[in-house]
């Protein structure tokens, strides 16, 4: 059996027609919603149904990280103690989800196979709601979307930006 040029160029076209019909079933495969009950297992990652999810536009602090906050004012003085940021940030998460059913909308999938996704509890978006509550960072590096939430929380003095912090990313990367 011999190849001529036009039969090279039909079994081409028939497998880039197969490869769309293909391409449009694999890409819609994709899983687009993740529903369920959460597992919390930092200030920007949750579990839902063995599905990890990482919080798409925002940055938390890490477990072991600490800030530090005044605690007391004399004078022109201020006192500050350290606290575990992370901690508080994972905490805070816990409590406003307090095991309520979850819908997070799932944008893509990062190096470590996690889902990133905007996350809801009901209608309020968690995202925006750790940023603008000062447990959580806008992510700039990735999104956009959060940082007038994160202006509002420094501008307010509310959770972490009531004293000194390091970015969680200048945080990881040193530890």
């Amino acid at each position: 059996m011999f190849f001529t040029k036009k039969k090279v160029l039909i079994m081409i076209l028939i497998c880039f027609i197969v490869f769309l019909f293909t391409y449009n079933d694999v890409k819609s495969e994709q899983v687009k919603e993740i529903r369920g009950y959460a597992k919390i297992i930092d200030g920007d990652t949750i579990k839902i149904n063995s599905k990890k999810i990482r919080l798409y536009g925002i940055d938390a602090p890490e477990k072991k990280q600490t800030c530090k906050k005044s605690y007391l004012k004399i004078g022109n003085f201020f006192f500050n103690k350290n606290y575990l940021c992370g901690h508080v940030s994972t905490n805070m998460l816990t409590k406003k989800i307090n095991n309520q059913i979850i819908k997070c909308k799932i944008k893509d999938v990062d190096r470590y196979n996690r889902f990133i996704g905007e996350c809801y509890k009901r209608n309020e978006n968690l995202n925006s709601w750790l940023v603008s509550h000062g447990y959580a960072v806008a992510y700039r590096k990735y999104s956009k979307k959060y940082i007038s939430d994160e202006i509002n929380a420094k501008n307010n003095k509310l959770g972490i930006w009531q004293g000194k912090f390091e970015m969680p990313w200048n945080f990881r990367r040193k530890n």
